[in-house]
């Protein structure tokens, strides 16, 4: 937690904020494109082939080439869960390059963790983050058998 004034959390209406059933939000967005306005992360989870740039906020690097699937699987499992507890009380955000293939498959795992059926995860995640989100037959499999 910081001693920043803003709201803990997202605005539920801000750009890419997808809202978990049990009320949590988390926002997905892409690195390559600008930052949102208003208030910044206090945690961030990025999933990129390279360690992000650093970010002034809390970070987690998860080894995720594009298209791919986590390199390490363990230490994605941990961040996502990570995320999922954190964006109880902090403003937590998931970014790949485009905001889309990773980060709507971890988004859609994180729905898992908060009590979403595996089988009915991405299109959760399609429907109330982006249509566009899991972009590989493979992405989908590893949703589909996300145990959390």
């Amino acid at each position: 937690m910081t001693d920043d004034p803003l709201p803990t959390t997202w605005d539920p209406a801000a750009p890419g904020v997808l809202r978990l059933p049990s009320g949590r939000l988390l926002r997905g967005r892409g690195v390559l494109k600008p930052l949102p306005p208003g208030p910044r992360p206090t945690f961030g989870v990025y999933l990129l082939g390279r360690p992000p740039k650093t970010s002034g906020w809390e970070a987690r690097w998860v080894r995720w080439p594009d298209f791919r699937l986590p390199s390490d699987r363990a230490d994605a499992a941990d961040a996502f869960r990570e995320a999922w507890e954190r964006c109880a009380v902090e403003r937590v955000e998931l970014a790949c390059a485009g905001g889309r293939g990773r980060t709507g498959t971890a988004l859609a795992c994180i729905a898992v963790l908060d009590g979403v059926p595996a089988a009915e995860a991405v299109a959760y995640v399609r429907e109330h983050y982006s249509p566009h989100a899991v972009e590989t037959p493979w992405q989908r499999k590893f949703v589909e058998r996300w145990s959390g």
